[in-house]
C-alpha cells in the first residue's frame, strides 16, 4: 500500500474565524483583504484560498493527499479568545467533510479529534530555558500527537523592509526553539514528536557552532525531532540532508502564505527516494 503525499504545514481559516476577524476593531483583524497584525505593515490575503474546496483543488495540483492545517500563531491569538474557538469548531468541520484530504492541529492545546497542536516558538523556548515547560508538551506526549512549532507574533522596525520580520526574527526564534529543545526538551519530552517549522530557522548551521562551544547536541538526531521545508530551496535542503539524513525532513509548504510547487520542485531535485521519504514515509510518523 502506498502512503500518502503529506504537507504538514497549511494553514485555513474557517468562515467563523474571517468574519470574526473583520468585526473586530483593534488588531488581530481584517480591513477588506487587508490583514492587520500589531507592529506589522498590513499585508493583503487572498481569502479564496481559505475556502475549503480551493484548498481541495490545490492538492490534487500538487500532487499532495493530505494537508495538516494550522492557526498560525503569528497572528498573535491569545488562550480564551473567542476567535481560537471560532478556529477550533470551524476547522473540525471542514476536516469532517474533506474525506480524509485534511488533517487540523489544535491551537496551543491538547484536543481530541486533532492530530495535535501548534505552539509558538517563544513561548517553547521561554519555557524551556526557564525550567517550566508548557503543559501542553506533556499532554501531547501522552496523547500521542504531534507539537508543530512555528514562528509567533513579531513587531517589524520602523525601518526595515516588508521582508525583515518574516526572514530575520522568525528564524531566529525558531532557531532559539530548536536549541531549547535540543538542549532540555528532547530528553525531558522522549515520546514526544516534533516538528520544526522553516527548518528551524536554519538549524543545521547551528549544531558546528554548537559543538565549537562545547555543547553535545546528540539530541538534535533524535528520531522523534522534524524539520520541515517550507520555504527553502536545494542548497539549505541539501544541508540539512547532509546533516541529518533523509529521515528527519518532512515536506511542508506554508500555504496559503507561499505557493508549493517552489518546495516541491526543490525535494523533487533529490530523486524518488528523498521524495518519497520527505513526503510519504517520515510524514507517516506524524499522523499514524
Amino acid at each position: 500500500m502506498t502512503l500518502p503525499a503529506v504537507d504538514v504545514h497549511q494553514h485555513l481559516w474557517p468562515e467563523a474565524l474571517i468574519s470574526g476577524l473583520s468585526r473586530r476593531r483593534e488588531p488581530p483583524c481584517l480591513r477588506g483583504n487587508l490583514l492587520r497584525l500589531p507592529g506589522m505593515p498590513d499585508s493583503p490575503v487572498d481569502l479564496d484560498e481559505h475556502r475549503p474546496e480551493q484548498r481541495l483543488r490545490r492538492l490534487d495540483r500538487d500532487g499532495t493527499d493530505v494537508a495538516v492545517i494550522s492557526l498560525q500563531p503569528t497572528l498573535g491569538l491569545v488562550d480564551g479568545d473567542p476567535l481560537v474557538a471560532a478556529y477550533h469548531e470551524g476547522v473540525a468541520e471542514i476536516v469532517r467533510a474533506a474525506d480524509g484530504r485534511l488533517a487540523a492541529l489544535a491551537h496551543a492545546e491538547a484536543r481530541d479529534g486533532f492530530a495535535g497542536a501548534t505552539l509558538a516558538a517563544g513561548a517553547l523556548a521561554q519555557g524551556l530555558v526557564a525550567g517550566s515547560p508548557p503543559d501542553l508538551l506533556s499532554e501531547l506526549e501522552a496523547r500521542g500527537g504531534f507539537l508543530f512549532v512555528h514562528p509567533g507574533p513579531a513587531r517589524q522596525p520602523a525601518s526595515a523592509p516588508r521582508w525583515w520580520s518574516e526572514v530575520a526574527s522568525y528564524t531566529a526564534e525558531m532557531q532559539a526553539a530548536y536549541l531549547a529543545w535540543v538542549l532540555r526538551g528532547a530528553d525531558a519530552f522522549p515520546a514526544l514528536r516534533v516538528v520544526f517549522a522553516v527548518l528551524a530557522g536554519g538549524a543545521p548551521v547551528q549544531l558546528e557552532r554548537l559543538a565549537s562551544r562545547g555543547v553535545d547536541a546528540r539530541a538534535a538526531r533524535r528520531e522523534t525531532v522534524f524539520l520541515d521545508t517550507a520555504s527553502y530551496g536545494r542548497r539549505a535542503l541539501e544541508l540539512a540532508l547532509a546533516t541529518f539524513g533523509v529521515g528527519q525532513l518532512v515536506f511542508g509548504s506554508d500555504v496559503p502564505v507561499l505557493d508549493a510547487a517552489p518546495g516541491l520542485r526543490a525535494v523533487g531535485e533529490f530523486g524518488n527516494a528523498v521524495t518519497d521519504a520527505v513526503r510519504r514515509e517520515n510524514p507517516s510518523q506524524l499522523l499514524g
